[in-house]
Parts: structure tokens; C-alpha cells; sequence
């Protein structure tokens, strides 16, 4: 007889785990199936293990530069096999962390390629068979995403390769190119070049970064070139050639790129099983599973969140559309609010990050904003750490005097706009606002005060 829980959840990634133990903490007997290490691509093979390495490449270039605040170094190197090892223990720390407090949380873990045979039954299969779990409340499908493949150049897992395999190779490149400009392409850049290769980003569109304002990326070419990175924008790539162990990278303007690697790094796709959708009928666009604002799939009793959703591809989004899922399995009625709320980071050197919408969001939709400027070479903390590069831009909508985004460029950005988020829908003039001094937040004060024309640091606002 099939064991049946409340809640049976395919995968175990942010949207997956976090939904499991949200269902837990509401009273809720659930199952987590997952095939491969627990923690899904997050953990495993994405976020924790790319910003080990790009703190490992950054830490590098800020001792190799140290000199600029007065300190002497010789002799520094990277140690790539120690900055691998401590990448390996770091995730699988959090990975045996993960699975105690899934088991606290006493939520069954099966080990397996889950599929569903139907609305409430998850078929399991694995080295030992198959099985069957029963689901008397819900199933969620949280199945992540994989690497895009370009089929005139696919992944060969040595030469060709993904950002799974960009993760844990053996050695650092002497060279290395990198297909696609956006924000896997342009960290994974970040740490190969930091610690010695050499770098060439191919990004078929004007700018990289292209997510974000044009500025974005045009600051960004600027300081990655500063790195060593060379920067090819506006340019395709139309074939790979391999040639015993390096790559010549062909490009559509004629010119050839000779490289050790070749990281193709165009993107992410939802994935999930087709039995799954052809059993349950799911509706999809394109690889995605389709889900409505309370993130239910168009069969009863079945959701989906996370990068199988295709909305955001970021962890805590997918923490935020788990929130959701879980109420409504309990009988809520939760709707996943403004995407463009969900905060977006990108850790490069210097990292970015966004909140609410952007100029050209708001040039679109036909708002009119005043832009407010705070910039990192004013700042004395950034000056004190010698991180001046970068800015911070706030939009404030003209007719409301409401603050409609934040974007960020500069050293630890990342961790400031949890706290510009706050600003988002405020009409608050900053006045009785106390930021301590010297803080490289005050940029922030700088870039609200100037966007209401009340910056004290920034000459007077021309009319407009």
C-alpha cells in the first residue's frame, strides 16, 4: 500500500525545501523526492558555490592590490586547488545542514527521479525500482531549470562547457571565453579572470547586463575592461571548432578567438519530466509550466513554483512564490504579488543590484520620473576602502512623488537593497532619516534626497 502524505514536493531547491517546511510548520505531513544532492541547483551547482569562488577570486585581487591602501604584499598567488576544496566543503556543509533541518522538520525525504502518474500520485524511481507516494492535498512540482544548449556548439562537458562543469574544473584556463554577457556569463567571468585567466566575453546584444538599464551595462564593460576582460558586445558567435584541447571560437564579424574553454552561458531553462506533463496535461510556455498568481498549475491540487515556473530564476524568488504555495495548501488565499519587487543581484566586481522598475521600465510604460544620484567617489567609507567605483540611482515618479525603483552598481550592493526596497511606494523626503556617518549606505541617502532635488552633497537641480 502506497504511503500517503499531505503534500508530496518534486525537487528540493529553494521553491522545493522551503515550501516543504513551510507545509511542515502549518501542520502538514509532507514528502520531498529528489534525484540528485539535496539542496537542488542552488546549492549544488549554483548560487553558494559561485559566490564561494568569487569571494575567493575577490579576496585574491584586493590583497594582490593592496598596495593602493599603503600595505605591501609580494609573492601572493592564487591556490586553486584550496580555493576548490574550500568550495566543496562549504557546500557540503550546507547540504548536510539542509537535510537536518529537513528531518526536524520531520518531512520524509525519497531518493529518486519523481514523476507524477496523476494528480495525487508520484511515482519514485531509483537504483532499488520504483515506488509510489500518495498525495492527499497537493503536489508540487519544484524541478529547477538547466543550462541553455546551443546546438550549433553543444556541451561537451571538457572544452564546451556549462556553468555546472565552469564550477569545478581542475585547473584555471589560461584562457577561457565566454558565451553570453548576462549574469552567469559576467560572474564566472569575474572569477576566472580574478585569478589569472584571460577573458573574453561575447554578448550578442548592445550591452551586457542587458536586464538592466543601458548605464548598467556600460559601466560595467568599462570597470570588467579595467580587470583584464575583453568585452565583445554586438557580436554573435557562429561556431566553435575544437582542436585537441583548446576551442577556436568563430565569430560572425570573421574574427577567430583561440581558447582552453568555452563556457556557453546564454541562460537558464525550466525543466521538468514529460511523463509529468503528458500525464497530468499541464499547460506549458515553452519549457515552462504555466501557474496562475496563486501558483497553481491548470490541474487541481497541483502547483508550481520556482525556475520550472520561469519567472524569476532567483533563489529568493522562488522563497517567495514557496510562501504563497503553502498558504494555499492550507487553505489560504495567497497571491504572489509585483515581480518586479523581488529584488535582483548580480556579484560581480563591482557587484548590481535592482528593485522595483528601472528607466527603461518606466520609459515604457510612459512614467515620468526624476532620477536621484548617489555616487560611491563621494562617499567617504568608499573612499576610506578604496571602492569608489559605481552608483546609486533612485526613480521617483514625477505626478506622485512615489519612489518606483532603486538600481545599484558598486562594492557591496547586494547588501543594500533589502533595505531600498523599503523605499519602493514611499513619498518620504528623507529629512528626518538618520544614516551614521561615514557608511557606504549614505549613497543611498544621497541618490532619495537628490531624486526629491534635496541632496546636500550634489550641486543644485537644473529645472526641468
Amino acid at each position: 500500500m502506497p504511503e500517503t502524505y499531505d503534500v508530496v514536493i518534486i525537487g528540493s531547491g529553494p521553491g522545493g525545501y522551503f515550501t516543504a517546511i513551510r507545509c511542515a510548520q502549518k501542520g502538514l505531513s509532507t514528502a520531498i523526492v529528489e534525484k540528485g544532492e539535496i539542496g537542488g541547483v542552488c546549492l549544488n551547482r549554483g548560487c553558494i558555490p559561485s559566490k564561494t569562488l568569487l569571494a575567493s577570486a575577490e579576496t585574491f585581487l584586493k590583497v594582490k592590490n593592496a598596495d593602493a591602501l599603503g600595505i605591501d604584499v609580494a609573492g601572493v598567488s592564487p591556490n586553486w586547488v584550496k580555493i576548490q576544496r574550500r568550495k566543496e566543503s562549504i557546500v557540503a556543509g550546507f547540504r548536510k545542514g539542509l537535510a537536518g533541518l529537513i528531518g526536524a522538520n520531520k518531512i520524509k525525504i525519497f531518493e529518486g527521479v519523481g514523476t507524477c502518474a496523476s494528480a495525487k500520485t508520484v511515482v519514485i524511481e531509483n537504483s532499488k525500482g520504483q515506488n509510489e507516494i500518495n498525495a492527499g492535498k497537493a503536489v508540487v512540482i519544484a524541478t529547477g531549470s538547466v543550462p541553455v544548449e546551443i546546438p550549433a556548439f553543444a556541451f561537451d562537458g571538457e572544452i564546451i562547457i556549462s556553468s555546472t562543469e565552469a564550477l569545478n574544473l581542475p585547473d584555471i584556463p589560461a584562457s577561457m571565453v565566454v558565451v553570453g554577457g548576462g549574469i552567469i556569463g559576467c560572474e564566472l567571468a569575474c572569477v576566472y579572470s580574478g585569478v589569472g585567466a584571460k577573458v573574453t566575453i561575447v554578448e550578442a546584444l548592445e550591452h551586457i547586463i542587458n536586464t538592466e538599464d543601458s548605464w548598467v551595462g556600460q559601466l560595467m564593460e568599462r570597470e570588467l575592461r579595467r580587470h583584464g576582460i575583453e568585452i565583445l558586445a554586438g557580436q554573435k558567435v557562429t561556431a566553435v571548432e575544437k582542436a585537441g584541447n583548446s576551442a577556436k571560437v568563430v565569430l560572425q564579424s570573421g574574427r577567430h578567438i583561440d581558447a582552453e574553454k568555452v563556457l556557453v552561458a546564454v541562460g537558464r531553462k525550466a525543466t521538468c519530466d514529460k511523463k509529468t506533463i503528458d500525464n497530468l496535461k499541464l499547460h506549458t510556455s515553452g519549457p515552462a509550466i504555466k501557474v496562475d498568481d496563486k501558483m497553481r498549475t491548470n490541474v487541481e491540487g497541483v502547483y508550481a513554483l520556482g525556475d520550472v515556473v520561469g519567472t524569476t530564476y532567483l533563489a529568493h524568488g522562488a522563497f517567495a512564490e514557496a510562501e504563497v504555495v503553502a498558504e494555499n495548501i492550507a487553505g489560504g488565499n495567497a497571491r504572489i504579488g509585483d515581480y518586479s519587487l523581488i529584488p535582483r543581484a548580480v556579484y560581480t566586481f563591482p557587484e548590481i543590484a535592482s528593485v522595483g522598475k528601472n528607466e527603461q521600465a518606466c520609459a515604457k510604460a510612459g512614467l515620468h520620473v526624476t532620477i536621484g544620484r548617489g555616487f560611491f567617489k563621494a562617499n567617504g567609507r568608499s573612499v576610506a576602502h578604496n571602492e569608489t567605483t559605481g552608483e546609486i540611482r533612485v526613480v521617483r515618479e514625477k505626478a506622485t512623488d512615489k519612489i518606483l525603483g532603486v538600481t545599484m552598481v558598486g562594492a557591496n550592493v547586494t547588501e543594500l537593497i533589502a533595505g531600498a526596497r523599503l523605499l519602493i511606494g514611499s513619498t518620504e523626503k528623507f529629512n528626518d532619516v538618520s544614516f551614521p556617518h561615514p557608511t557606504v549606505s549614505e549613497a543611498l541617502k544621497e541618490a532619495w534626497e537628490d531624486a526629491f532635488g534635496l541632496s546636500v552633497h550634489q550641486p543644485p537641480r537644473k529645472s526641468s
